[in-house]
């Protein structure tokens, strides 16, 4: 049997919370945990609980950054029309967006 953990405010985290998404819903939290620079576990938590979600940038945002925006040019390249561009592309832009915008170099 495992040791019990605690976390960085040493609390147990003794509690499961389940739910269920869609495949695209899941790849959507995952760009989006990914972009935090977050655990998906814990940018979940943050959103349930209506908190910020305050991105630091580090190599791992960097990363998924660069990866996000490559899925991205992907997708747009092979559009005709902005029609045809997914409800979760254009929320994964929108945050992409508000995430360059708040970069300061």
């Amino acid at each position: 049997m495992s040791a019990k953990a605690r976390d960085r405010q040493g609390r147990w985290r003794c509690k499961t919370i389940g739910v269920r998404v869609s495949p695209e819903e899941n790849a959507e939290i995952d760009a989006l945990a990914a972009l935090s620079g977050m655990s998906k576990q814990d940018y979940c938590i943050h959103r349930m609980l209506q908190r910020d979600v305050v991105v630091i940038g580090n190599p791992k945002v960097h990363k998924a950054l660069k990866i996000q925006m490559e899925q991205l040019c992907q997708e747009f390249s092979k559009l005709c029309s902005v029609n045809d561009v997914s409800a979760e592309a254009l929320h994964v832009l929108e945050y992409l967006t508000k995430l360059y915008k708040g970069l300061e170099y």
